[in-house]
């Protein structure tokens, strides 16, 4: 076996993170040990894991940090004491916006650098909701990946999964595997969505997909790792806890040579 052909273990964290950040890094701490401890070596974590409330408001722009801030030092010191890849969501300060901050990601190394960081580009300004008055849509720029395990890994954030292109966008970007922290909030047939797009996201794009929600009550739950085909390997359900499973690249290869959909399509995507 080529060694970048080793099975990794990727692990999806499912909690319910509060308007404490002291107490939610403590919570990302617990559940990356109970992670690594079965083997995990690039833990995934939801959206707004520094900060979340059921409602936005102004406390959550008074919640934001800069991407060196307590919060990622705290993230980078777990990744370094577990020799393990972190994914997380945090609210960001954006210079020139006191109104308003950034719902952003972060990935840290096993050596806590910052290896990557990706700020949500499709608000969820539907269902009722408007992400929009609080938060300021990330940039149109080139995707953001990662390499860990043998894999490219791409970045993209909660209601993005509802565009194609984005997650299309970062496999032509070399990613075959795409972490998807999220706040899937619940409500009429959002949990039927969420596990219909995080499925049809990894089957048309031949790609692992590893998506980390919130725990109820406010979250949807249902935390998942898909592969290339659509089998959901590993799900939590309701609870807080961690899935954790074991992936190859040699799989998306296999999968791609099956289904060798991304050669036979006809368009490509552009910027609207």
């Amino acid at each position: 076996m080529n060694a970048a052909d080793a099975p990794y273990a990727v692990a999806v964290a499912q909690f319910a993170p509060s308007d404490d950040t002291a107490a939610n890094l403590d919570e990302i701490s617990r559940l990356a040990v109970a992670a690594a401890s079965r083997g995990a070596m690039l833990v995934v974590f939801p959206e707004y894991s520094s900060y979340f409330t059921p409602r936005m408001g102004p406390d959550w722009v008074d919640a934001a940090q800069t991407l060196h801030g307590p919060f990622v030092r705290g993230l980078a010191e777990v990744a370094r004491e577990l020799g393990i890849h972190l994914v997380a969501g945090l609210l960001e300060v954006v210079p020139g916006e006191p109104e308003r901050a950034a719902n952003t990601i972060v990935a840290l190394d096993p050596d806590g650098e910052l290896v990557a960081h990706y700020r949500k580009q499709h608000l969820y300004d539907a269902f009722g909701q408007r992400e929009s008055d609080w938060i300021v849509a990330g940039p149109i720029e080139e995707p953001r990946t990662f390499t860990a395990g043998g894999f490219t890994v791409g970045i993209q954030t909660c209601y993005d999964v509802r565009f194609p292109e984005v997650t299309r966008r970062l496999v032509d970007a070399g990613a075959d595997l795409v972490v998807l922290p999220a706040e899937w909030v619940r409500g009429p047939l959002k949990e039927h969505a969420w596990r219909t797009l995080v499925t049809a996201r990894a089957i048309e794009n031949t790609v692992f997909v590893a998506a980390a929600d919130h725990a109820p009550p406010v979250g949807a739950g249902n935390s998942m790792v898909v592969d290339p085909m659509g089998v959901e390997l590993v799900t939590v359900g309701e609870t807080t806890d961690v899935a954790v499973a074991w992936i190859d690249p040699a799989r998306v290869r296999e999968v791609r040579h099956v289904n060798p959909a991304l050669q036979l399509r006809r368009f490509r995507v552009v910027e609207g």
